[in-house]
C-alpha cells in the first residue's frame, strides 16, 4: 500500500491511500474462512459449506471489510508515526470518486485530516485582567431584606385590593356559574387592571374575560374549562368578589429568623441585618468571580490567537452527529462552537502548563454546591450535609451532569491558576454599572 501526503495548509492535509489487490487479498481470504467455519446454511453442516457459495454470499462484504481495515490501519499508523495531533477524525475527501467494489481491483482513497494548532504562550504580571468588586449599598440590603420577608410571608385577609393582591371571585353568566376562582391582579391586563384595583368583598362588576385575561391558559384556568372551548364562549361575566387576599411579609420574630437562617443562628434584627450583608457579599462575590472568569477566558483565548480549520470542523460536526443537524443549523451556532472549542484547547494547555489536577473531592464539592443551589431554587435552605452529599453523588453518576460538573471544576481550577500568574486589576463598581457590563 502506498500513502501520499498532500499539505493543503498549516492546518489541513490530504492523504491518498493506494491499495492493490495484493494488499487486501490475505485479509479478505481470512474473513471468508471465518465465515466458512461459522456459517449456518440450510442443506450444509456447519463448517462444510463450499467456498464457492461462501464467496457468492460473503465475498463483497469481506472485500469491503478487508479494505476498510487497511484504511483504518494506514490512517492510524500515519498519525501515530508522524506524531500528529488531529482535530476530530479523518474524513473522506469531498472529491472522492465512487468506488467500484470488485475483487482484484486496485483502490484509491483520499482523506482530509485537520491538525490541531500548536498553543504556546506565557503569562506574567504584565498580563492584566480586570476584577470588579461590587459595592454593597443600604438600598441593596433593604431590598434583600424586604424580598426575604416576602418570601416567607403569608396570604391574609385584605380589604381593598391592591396591585399585588389576590381576589377570590364567583363568575356568573346566565345559568353558568364559576365559583371560588383565584385572580392575581398582576395577571390582569394593564388596560383593565384599574377596574380591579380597590375592589372589596361583596363588590360586583361586569368583566370581559377576553380583554382582562389575554393569555388563553390564564383565561381557561379562570373559567375552569379547556382552551379549545374558549372561542365559542360569551366573554362577558358578572364577577362578585368573595375575598381579598393580601400578601403580608413575615414578621421580625424568632420563628421567622429560624425559618430563614436555621434554628438559633439569628436572634435579633441586628443579627438578621448582619446575615443579609453576609449573604449579599457572597452573592456579589460569586457574580464578580463569574465575571472575572469570563474576562479571563476572553483574554486568554485572544492571547493564544488560535487558528482553526473551520471548513473541516463544520463537516466533522455534521458527520459526527449522523446528520442530526443540518449544515444550516451548524452555521447558526458555529461561532459559539468555535469560542467554546478554542477555550477548551486553551484550558487543556494551561492545565498541563500549571499542573492542574482534578481530585474526587473537587468534583464532590462542586456537585454539592450545585445541589444546594437547586434546593434553594425551591426555597429549601439549610439542607443537611448528608442529604446534599447523596444528591451530589446522584448528579455525578449521570453522564451529562457529571461531565458538566467536571468542566466547571476544570474551569475554576484553571482560572485560579491564571489568577495567581497575572495582575488582577481591581475596580470598585456599583451593582447597576456591573450589570451593564457586556
Amino acid at each position: 500500500m502506498n500513502v501520499t501526503q498532500n499539505k493543503i495548509d498549516d492546518l489541513n492535509i490530504e492523504l491518498e491511500l493506494s491499495i492493490s489487490g495484493d494488499d487486501y487479498s490475505a485479509k479478505r481470504k481470512k474473513k471468508l474462512n471465518e465465515h466458512k467455519r461459522t456459517a449456518e446454511i440450510k442443506g450444509f453442516r456447519k463448517g462444510m459449506v463450499p467456498m464457492g457459495l461462501i464467496e457468492k454470499i460473503y465475498g463483497q462484504s469481506c472485500l469491503v471489510d478487508a479494505v476498510n481495515d487497511l484504511i483504518s490501519e494506514a490512517l492510524n499508523g500515519f498519525i501515530s508515526d508522524n506524531g500528529l495531533k488531529v482535530i476530530g477524525e479523518p474524513l473522506p475527501s469531498e472529491n472522492q470518486p465512487e468506488t467500484e467494489w470488485k475483487n482484484g481491483n486496485d483502490f484509491s482513497f483520499k482523506f482530509d485530516i485537520a491538525l490541531a494548532p500548536k498553543i504556546d504562550f506565557d503569562l506574567s504580571k504584565d498580563d492584566q485582567i480586570p476584577y470588579y468588586n461590587i459595592n454593597i449599598t443600604k438600598e441593596a440590603k433593604a431590598e434583600m431584606k424586604e424580598n426575604l420577608l416576602k418570601q416567607y410571608g403569608s396570604l391574609e385577609e385584605g380589604k381593598a385590593a391592591k396591585a399585588e393582591d389576590f381576589i377570590i371571585v364567583d363568575l356568573e353568566q346566565g345559568e353558568t356559574r364559576v365559583e371560588g376562582t383565584y385572580i392575581a391582579l398582576r395577571n390582569v391586563a394593564e388596560a383593565v387592571r384599574p377596574s380591579f384595583t380597590g375592589l372589596k368583598a361583596g363588590d360586583s362588576i361586569d368583566v370581559n374575560v377576553n380583554e382582562a385575561f389575554v393569555n388563553e391558559t390564564d383565561r381557561a384556568s379562570l373559567l375552569k374549562t379547556d382552551k379549545d372551548k374558549l372561542a365559542d364562549m360569551d366573554p362577558v361575566y358578572r364577577m362578585t368578589v368573595k375575598n381579598v387576599k393580601t400578601f403580608v411579609p413575615a414578621p421580625m420574630t424568632q420563628e421567622t429568623f429560624d425559618k430563614i437562617f436555621g434554628e438559633g443562628n439569628v436572634k435579633s434584627e441586628e443579627e438578621f441585618d448582619a446575615k443579609i450583608e453576609e449573604r449579599l457579599a457572597a452573592e456579589y462575590s460569586q457574580e464578580s468571580e463569574f465575571r472575572f472568569a469570563k474576562d479571563a477566558k476572553d483574554y486568554l483565548v485572544a492571547k493564544a490567537a488560535i487558528s482553526l480549520p473551520e471548513k473541516f470542523l463544520k463537516r466533522w460536526i455534521f458527520v459526527a452527529n449522523d446528520g442530526k443537524f443540518t449544515m444550516e443549523d451548524i452555521e447558526k451556532e458555529f461561532d459559539l462552537f468555535l469560542a467554546d472549542y478554542r477555550w477548551q484547547m486553551v484550558r487543556n494547555y494551561l492545565m498541563e502548563k500549571y499542573s492542574v489536577k482534578i481530585e474526587e473531592a473537587d468534583l464532590m464539592a462542586s456537585a454539592k454546591g450545585l445541589a444546594a443551589y437547586q434546593f434553594a431554587m425551591y426555597g429549601i435552605n439549610n439542607v443537611p450535609d448528608a442529604e446534599l452529599e447523596n444528591y451530589a453523588r446522584n448528579i455525578l453518576s449521570q453522564e451529562k451532569e457529571g461531565r458538566r460538573v467536571l468542566e466547571q471544576v476544570e474551569d475554576t481550577k484553571t482560572i485560579a491558576a491564571v489568577k495567581g500568574a497575572v495582575t488582577v486589576k481591581n475596580h470598585k463598581i456599583s451593582v447597576e454599572k456591573f450589570r451593564e457590563l457586556k
